[in-house]
């Protein structure tokens, strides 16, 4: 049964106002997009919303990209952004779907339930005439904010290598084709081109038309072209752990949950000469 995390521009102008609603800017782009997340936040962002940045709210002492935090880090962050207990969160990005499906996982993966994508993201809300305010935001009072890791959300490089070599999960690689097959080098030093053997390569925005997830019926016919059984257990990996949380959320919609996302990705398997790397399709 398809199932939808998201909210529509309509609802959320609504709701606008409501007291225990908080919306939050995840805009985060990668270098080569060439965008300013800070910079566009304060030259307009929905009222209200609180920017939440995925690199500020991460594990700051690991070497390794945005990795999630130790919980009681999480919460204390998340009580300085007025952001607690009980309280319904609208996640959006300025690109209508990319780092948001991030920030809602790590969200859940912290225990938060009420948590919706606004559909089509800051883009759909300024087509369809939704207000914008610019500035730094506004100061919101401290909240009470409880964090409950989820460990079983949680792949290491432990978890991946036994789902490849027991074939219990299929690992899904959210990056492009040429990347997935070694033909273009990783944009991070020290990082092997390459991915894991036995891995399969859905490249996230083929799941996606003009920053929407596709209609289930193409969602499920995008991973049966590349080899993946939705009726099977998966675990989503990428290339720092953003991107497969587009992957999980698809695989959500079709009411079919990943079995976990690997955080370090393949920032940290491509960088650790213990790890197989395979190069060429599939």
């Amino acid at each position: 049964m398809a199932t939808t995390p998201f909210v529509s521009t309509d609802w959320l102008k609504a709701r606008l106002d409501a007291p225990d609603l908080v919306v939050l800017d995840a805009s985060w782009y990668l270098p080569a997009q060439g965008r300013d997340a800070a910079a566009e936040y304060a030259a307009g962002h929905i009222p209200g919303a609180v920017r939440f940045d995925i690199d500020a709210m991460s594990d700051e002492g690991s070497t390794l990209p945005h990795m999630l935090p130790r919980p009681e880090v999480f919460a204390s962050r998340m009580r300085a952004l007025g952001i607690g207990d009980g309280m319904h969160i609208v996640v959006y990005d300025g690109m209508g779907l990319f780092s948001a499906p991030r920030v809602r996982w790590m969200l859940m993966t912290f225990g938060v339930r009420d948590v919706a994508i606004l559909e089509g993201g800051f883009p759909a809300w300024v087509a369809t005439g939704g207000p914008v305010e610019d500035g730094e935001g506004r100061p919101r009072a401290k909240r009470h904010f409880t964090a409950r890791l989820d460990h079983g959300a949680v792949a290491d490089a432990g978890d991946i290598a036994r789902a490849l070599e027991t074939g219990l999960a299929q690992v899904v690689d959210a990056r492009s084709g040429p990347r997935f097959r070694g033909e273009e080098a990783e944009p991070r030093p020290g990082v092997r081109p390459g991915h894991m053997a036995g891995a399969r390569n859905v490249h996230y925005s083929a799941l996606q038309t003009d920053g929407r997830l596709k209609d289930p019926e193409a969602l499920r016919a995008v991973f049966a072209e590349n080899g993946v059984d939705v009726e099977r257990p998966v675990v989503t990996t990428c290339g720092s752990g953003v991107t497969a949380a587009i992957v999980a959320l698809a695989l959500e919609t079709l009411g079919r949950p990943p079995r976990a996302l690997y955080d370090g990705s393949w920032s940290e398997w491509g960088s650790d000469a213990e790890r197989p790397v395979a190069t060429g399709p599939a």
